[in-house]
């Protein structure tokens, strides 16, 4: 029997036939071990090997792949594409990855967290306050989340009327905070954007929330030139998405609180108001008519003095002309001589009961 024949490759053509079938056979796949020689080359590319106790295998992803802090010792899950290098050497060329177990999520958070806080991302002063009633709300969530019901329900009891545009993401896996993170570029880039970004989920471990720890995400949020609101998890949980936010709620419900006042708590300040401005109001009319009285009072008071000024002034002048009336002069006994005063001249004399003529005989001048 005849010997079979066998294919022959050059090296290339080998690697790449391999290469192709490991791609066509895997076109991904998900590989969970230990971080280790991970290493950064000229700040572009990054190096590490996955490992458990009996393999090890390279990996390789871009700088701007690393969303989360990496380093040797962590556990990571990774969504890879396997492949055979021109030099023969078997990788993984990784898609996505996310940190697994309690103690490699916490130091990557505090890796992270320590990191963008020396950037000044977390500041206070950064915190913009959100406007007091808006209108146009964007909310960045799961629509099938009891998060989000529980949001909507807050949100219709104390305000209605309200135009509220969703952004259906995942909330948890590796797919997440890339979704959420191009949500939040969705609703900047809009012509005429919400007034407050939401971004909610319910509480859940370290490894739920991990999605809200990633350093794009968590610099999309800081980025937004709307004001955000995070509510992720329940009261205890933080996340760095919840540091960057400009208001982080303690939950969803709480997040729609703080978002849209209480509609009945503001009728109930405007009836106060009303009351009180009607009280001052009150205050002032009476303040004004008793100012109004007083200058009425005093007005009449001047007028009445300037009047009385007047009719002394005219009773004066009534009894200097009757002191110059020729006739209550002739009442006292006096007589009114008319004519020349010389020697000879005949005057008239009149007194108050009798008319004459006379004839001057002596005259001498005094």
């Amino acid at each position: 029997m005849a010997s079979p024949v066998l294919p022959r490759l050059s090296v290339s053509d080998f690697v790449a036939v391999v290469d192709q079938s490991l791609t066509a056979l895997f076109p991904a796949l998900e590989v969970e071990g230990e971080v280790s020689g991970f290493r950064v080359s000229q700040n572009k590319w990054v190096f590490f090997d996955l490992k458990d106790d009996t393999a090890s295998i390279s990996c390789f992803l871009t700088v701007y792949q690393l969303r989360s802090p990496i380093e040797d010792g962590m556990k990571l899950l990774v969504r890879a594409v396997p492949k055979l290098t021109a030099w023969g050497k078997f990788s993984l060329t990784v898609q996505q990855y996310q940190l697994q177990g309690q103690g490699s999520l916490q130091r990557s958070f505090e890796l992270l967290k320590s990191r963008l806080a020396a950037e000044g991302l977390f500041a206070p002063e950064r915190k913009r306050p959100l406007p007091t009633r808006p209108q146009r709300i964007g909310v960045i969530s799961s629509t099938q989340a009891a998060g989000y019901a529980d949001f909507l329900k807050i949100l219709n009891q104390r305000w209605g009327s309200l135009t509220v545009q969703v952004a259906h993401v995942q909330v948890q896996g590796l797919a997440a905070a890339e979704q959420i993170r191009r949500a939040v570029q969705y609703f900047n880039q809009q012509a005429e954007p919400p007034e407050v970004l939401v971004c909610i989920r319910g509480g859940g471990s370290l490894d739920d929330l991990a999605a809200f720890n990633d350093e794009a995400l968590v610099r999309a949020i800081a980025a937004s030139r709307v004001p955000t609101v995070v509510g992720v998890g329940h009261q205890v949980d933080q996340t760095l998405a919840d540091l960057a936010a400009d208001v982080s709620a303690a939950t969803p419900s709480n997040a729609a609180q703080l978002v849209v006042p209480d509609k009945q708590a503001v009728l109930s300040q405007l009836r106060l108001a009303v009351q009180r401005a009607a009280q001052q109001t009150r205050h002032r009319l009476g303040q004004a008519r008793g100012q109004l009285d007083q200058q009425q009072q005093t007005a009449l008071g001047q007028w009445r003095r300037a009047i009385n000024q007047r009719l002394g002034h005219l009773r004066t002048q009534q009894r200097m002309i009757a002191e110059y009336d020729p006739e209550t002069v002739l009442r006292r006994g006096y007589a009114l001589v008319r004519g020349p005063q010389q020697l000879g001249s005949v005057v008239e004399i009149t007194t108050i009961k009798a008319r004459m003529r006379a004839r001057i005989e002596n005259y001498e001048q005094r």
